[in-house]
């Protein structure tokens, strides 16, 4: 059948959120729970899953989106998840007629750790929705949006901190996650205690005042497959500090400070270079808003069409 537009006849997505254990767990008020696929029309044409699960073969076509591989390479979470993980990921590339991942280093990881031939991957990066920029005098804050958790590389960020002037303060911005309880443990512990601000979880509207009034964004991530917080900073005039590996300086470019993120004097002559320096803290910040605005979801989205098009026409 020709791809000319989506149609619910032929074209499934599905992405689970969260595997419940009970069924009798608590939702939020208005939502229900269903397996997505149960029910679903048999005779589809193409099937794409946005993670790496891929339950049925029953689909003529199946399309794989693959975020990252770190759960295989790395401990960075419980032995029991990082088996699940890779027996469901192993699957879903071999069920899978093509797949896509967001990053060349994730299509990277996908046919080395899966053996998934090249001519079957296609990349596709994300977007972003680019916010409007309206220049605002910052503050001297230093902020990380993410999980407090070992592969964000949380407790070395704070540890160079501690090596910054005074007068500047950390923002961590983002839930608890694997082995938190040592960072949480080092910011108690901190001499800069009292210029670290944990405000936890935080909802959009907060999330947005921070990237306008902070003035360095720090992502040191000792892992990521693609690294959607750098553009976020970036689109809102932040200059970025971020890692030297994994995928992010394929997403930074040359828009970004790279760092070693394994060594916390790396990370903190970084810190201090743009503490001390607002004429190249602009200069960063001009340049992260031109690179970030080549990342757009219509982009993703057309190219993700070309992928469908692509096993269908």
């Amino acid at each position: 059948m020709p791809l000319a537009h989506p149609g619910p006849e032929y074209l499934f997505c599905y992405r689970p959120h969260r595997i419940f254990r009970s069924l009798k767990s608590t939702l939020p008020h208005g939502a229900k729970r269903a397996l997505l696929w149960a029910g679903s029309p048999r005779n589809i044409d193409l099937f794409h899953s946005l993670n790496q699960r891929v339950d049925s073969s029953r689909y003529r076509r199946v399309v794989c989106t693959f975020h990252d591989l770190f759960v295989i390479t790395s401990e960075y979470s419980t032995p029991d998840f990082r088996r699940r993980f890779t027996d469901q990921a192993r699957e879903a590339a071999n069920r899978s007629d093509m797949v896509i991942a967001v990053s060349q280093f994730t299509a990277d990881q996908v046919e080395d750790l899966l053996k998934v031939d090249r001519a079957r991957i296609r990349v596709v990066q994300h977007g972003i929705s680019a916010p409007e920029y309206n220049p605002v005098d910052r503050e001297k804050i230093i902020l990380f949006v993410g999980a407090l958790q070992k592969r964000k590389n949380v407790l070395r960020l704070l540890q160079a901190f501690e090596q910054t002037p005074p007068g500047w303060k950390l923002v961590l911005a983002g839930s608890t996650g694997y082995e938190s309880e040592e960072i949480l443990n080092a910011v108690t512990r901190s001499t800069r205690r009292a210029s670290i601000e944990l405000p936890g979880y935080v909802n959009p509207e907060t999330l947005e005042q921070l990237y306008r009034t902070a003035s360095i964004f720090a992502f040191p991530s000792l892992d990521e497959g693609f690294g959607m917080p750098v553009l976020e900073a970036m689109a809102h005039g932040l200059p970025v500090l971020t890692s030297n590996r994994s995928a992010l300086p394929e997403i930074s470019g040359n828009a970004a400070l790279l760092v070693d993120p394994t060594q916390t004097s790396s990370i903190a002559d970084g810190l201090n270079l743009l503490t001390e320096n607002e004429a190249l803290r602009l200069k960063m910040a001009q340049e992260g808003r031109i690179h970030s605005s080549k990342f757009t979801w219509a982009k993703a989205v057309d190219e993700t069409w070309a992928v469908y098009k692509e096993l269908l026409d």
